[in-house]
């Protein structure tokens, strides 16, 4: 007869030396599995940027233009850009190896049917068999592998929604530039029609006045080089405006014959600078930072499902199955098994440790890319800020010329008329004045692209889905 005590003793003592083993073995898998790592910028990062504004920067910062011909272009390329479109496949398949690889959480379940029939010649007889299974197997992922494989397909889905992000972003600067360089051909298209009819009446003027011996025939032929020059540029600036219009309707993913009915006017005033925040949120805001980022952190879980490949693999399977010589009798005898297979390496000639290197090599580099994706980010907004404060400066030292240009003109064109100074100084003013509106009108431009390379360079990505997808939020969130 047992003691009661003794028995609760001896119990007692059986249950803490198995909680004891199941402990160890869990505090061995929690120590073997491989961590991943919180890399930080291998930069110093600056407090603030050089300038700010006060206008608050939306997402769809091309709107700040106040253009609604603008707005409906880039509207329509985002649904109907090709590349983008191209951007946005690759996405899909990025979220579709991300399932493919969270499958390797479940159990792979095979069904099979074999059924058989023979015949024996010497016999004269018939026999048939007839086989019924389905086989399971699963691998445990005792140190994270498959867990670390996962996350590195997550980040990298997360990785090409950012690149898909970006190719939008890049593709409204494209739309908004080209469509300022549309405007701007148009206008320089005016001009050199405004200042072909001026040489054409100068040189008439001319003309006249040699008729009465009040001029050289070399003033003629002078003024006629250069209303030859003029209409040479206004042929150019026609072939920019079809070039342009052939560019802007294949970035809205439309044959470069078809009309765009478009009315141009003239370039719109530059908005208020905006608000630039600070360099942290500039990381955490553009969409090509974020892509550096994720990427390095797939190449992290790369190298921690590369570590677990130094330890045991655990294997279970199971199947059940049933045969019988004919249909009538297959349900009547099963056959179940269940087996688990722990495999462990031992020696691979330095093939493991060449991939933990390998990988290791990779986060490396993917972590020194992100570092220089958030400088060239930040050199992005000051270089902006740097060309937009001084083409200001340059537009304003254009129109003091224009204005003295004008006043100079008039000048020795009265001067010639009078017969107090020669031709060749009149023509070369006329030329420096009407140079200088067009480098006005370009300067103009210029000063719009460097507007818009600054809000390129601060926006972040804005929501775009060309198509519904269900469940991409889940895939990229992990759900």
């Amino acid at each position: 007869m047992i003691d009661v005590g003794e028995f609760k003793c001896k119990c007692g003592k059986e249950i803490n030396r198995r909680t004891g083993i199941v402990m160890l073995i869990v505090i061995f898998i929690v120590g073997c599995s491989p961590k991943t790592t919180t890399e930080s910028i291998p930069i110093q990062r600056s407090a603030k940027f050089s300038d700010t504004g006060t206008a608050t920067l939306s997402d769809k910062w091309w709107e700040a233009f106040n253009d609604p011909q603008l707005n409906r272009l880039v509207d329509s390329a985002l649904y109907s850009n090709f590349n983008l479109k191209t951007a946005w496949e690759r996405l899909k398949a990025a979220q579709a190896v991300v399932k493919r690889q969270s499958s390797n959480y479940y159990p792979f379940v095979d069904a099979s049917l074999r059924a058989e029939k023979n015949r024996s010649q010497s016999q004269f007889r018939d026999s048939e068999v007839l086989q019924l299974g389905l086989s399971a197997d699963y691998e445990v992922d005792l140190w994270g592998k498959i867990k670390s494989s996962v996350e590195a397909e997550r980040y990298r889905a997360q990785a090409s929604y950012a690149d898909f992000q970006t190719a939008a972003l890049s593709l409204s600067a494209e739309i908004a530039t080209t469509w300022f360089q549309l405007i701007e051909a148009k206008n320089q298209l005016k001009l050199a029609s405004s200042q072909v009819d001026i040489n054409e009446q100068v040189l008439r003027s001319i003309k006249a006045r040699f008729g009465y011996g009040q001029v050289r025939g070399v003033d003629i032929l002078r003024q006629q080089q250069l209303l030859e020059a003029t209409r040479e540029r206004e042929l150019a600036a026609r072939v920019q405006l079809k070039l342009l219009e052939h560019q802007l309707a294949v970035l809205l993913g439309k044959t470069p014959t078809e009309s765009l009915s478009l009315a141009l006017d003239s370039l719109p005033d530059l908005p208020p600078l905006p608000q630039t925040g600070l360099p942290v949120e500039l990381v955490e805001r553009r969409p090509d930072v974020q892509n550096a980022y994720n990427l390095l952190q797939a190449a992290d879980r790369d190298l921690a499902a590369a570590i677990s490949n130094r330890y045991p693999r655990l294997n279970i399977s199971a199947s059940i199955s049933t045969a019988a010589i004919n249909a009538d009798k297959l349900f009547d005898d099963w056959a179940y098994s269940v087996a688990g297979n722990l495999l462990a390496p031992l020696f691979y000639g330095r093939q493991i440790n060449a991939e933990i290197e390998r990988s290791e090599a990779i986060k490396n580099q993917y972590l020194y890319a992100y570092g220089q994706a958030v400088l060239t980010a930040f050199r992005e907004v000051e270089d902006a800020l740097v060309q937009e404060a001084m083409q200001q400066q340059t537009i304003a030292n254009l129109k003091e010329q224009v204005k003295l240009s004008e006043k100079t003109y008039k000048q020795l064109q009265l001067e010639y008329f009078n017969g107090m100074s020669n031709y060749l100084d009149v023509l070369t003013a006329l030329n420096a004045q009407q140079e200088l509106q067009r480098s006005l009108l370009a300067a103009n431009l210029t000063l719009l692209k460097y507007r818009i390379l600054l809000y390129r360079a601060l926006a972040g990505g804005f929501d775009l889905q060309l198509e519904k997808v269900s469940d991409a939020g889940d895939v990229l969130e992990g759900r």
